[in-house]
């Protein structure tokens, strides 16, 4: 229910940004920013739901696709729209939100048995997950990488701008390099995942973005950004759909009804990141210094990994 409640707000968001008027337009980035906050926790509870055996690859294969949609959407905002008007983006965008949200009513009653099953299983169980440790931990992870992402996609092109050279091609910038393998990652990660287990694609993961963020603060030229920024894109993008997973299988069968702190969690992990970044470079005068809490947040991701890996190994013992 709240991934259609907030597919119809979408739409209604989107379409409201049409009106000349100011306040209205604030109102329809309101409604769609609320839309947007019930779906996307509400999706990526469901497709765990529909998928419990394989939940980390289902939710690759998920934010794959949203990958997709956001490399390719400043330039399909660039083909439909004009300085004067975003009506026609606004009404293909509307259309199949609109379309995809009405064709889950025709699934709700298969999924509502689904997820009636497992609150009943998960009752018998009576697992208290918000007094468990653990599930802070993960809550902690989230926060962190979340930032984390928001903080490097948010300062890379201001940051690009700071240093020397010319990038790969006059539209191959960092930060699309650094979307592009974040997309790419994502695609690949279901083929990592028959190999190795979930701690070990974390752990493979923050390796990479440390690499790749060692190699971006080092860097005196854009050449040099680039790859470091290629390097931490991939590594980056399949930590989060992993981390989800892992707060499902921890919480139990009925974590859709659980999960608001976590998503809570990367919310404001999003907006701490990137102001701490502005905040400590301003008052240094230096983007660089400010990036440093980028590092600061991997090294942090890669000892709470170290500890929830050895307390997922020793309840496996």
């Amino acid at each position: 229910a709240a991934s259609i409640i907030g597919g119809v707000l979408m739409v209604a968001g989107i379409l409201l940004m049409n009106v000349d008027l100011f306040s209205v337009c604030l109102i329809g980035f309101l409604i769609n920013g609320i839309g947007i906050g019930m779906t996307l926790p509400s999706i990526n509870m469901l497709v765990l739901e529909l998928n419990p055996e394989r939940s980390a690859s289902a939710l690759s294969i998920l934010n794959f696709c949203w990958g997709v949609g956001a490399i390719v959407c400043k330039p399909f905002v660039d083909l439909f729209s004009t300085p004067e008007s975003l009506g026609a983006t606004t009404v293909i965008l509307a259309f199949p939100i609109l379309i995809a949200s009405l064709l889950l009513l025709f699934v709700r009653g298969d999924v509502e048995a689904i997820q009636q099953t497992n609150i009943t299983a998960d009752d018998d169980e009576a697992t208290p997950i918000w007094r468990q440790p653990i599930a802070w931990m993960i809550a902690l992870f989230n926060l962190i990488h979340v930032g984390f992402e928001s903080g490097m996609g948010g300062w890379l092109t201001t940051y690009t701008g700071r240093l020397d050279g010319e990038p790969l091609g006059h539209w191959i910038s960092p930060t699309l390099l650094y979307f592009l393998f974040f997309v790419i990652g994502r695609g690949v990660a279901p083929v990592l995942f028959r190999f190795l287990n979930e701690n070990k694609m974390l752990l493979l993961g923050l390796g990479l973005v440390l690499l790749g963020m060692v190699v971006v603060l080092s860097a005196t030229t854009v050449m040099g950004l680039s790859l470091g920024a290629t390097i931490a894109g991939f590594g980056t993008s399949w930590i989060f759909p992993t981390n989800v997973s892992r707060f499902y299988k921890t919480s139990g069968p009925s974590a859709s009804r659980r999960s608001t702190p976590l998503f809570i969690a990367g919310t404001l992990g999003a907006a701490g990141s990137t102001w701490l970044i502005g905040f400590i470079s301003d008052r240094t005068g230096s983007l660089n210094s400010g990036m440093y809490v980028l590092i600061i947040s991997v090294i942090l991701l890669v000892i709470l990994q170290i500890g929830l890996g050895v307390r997922a190994n020793r309840q496996a013992a």
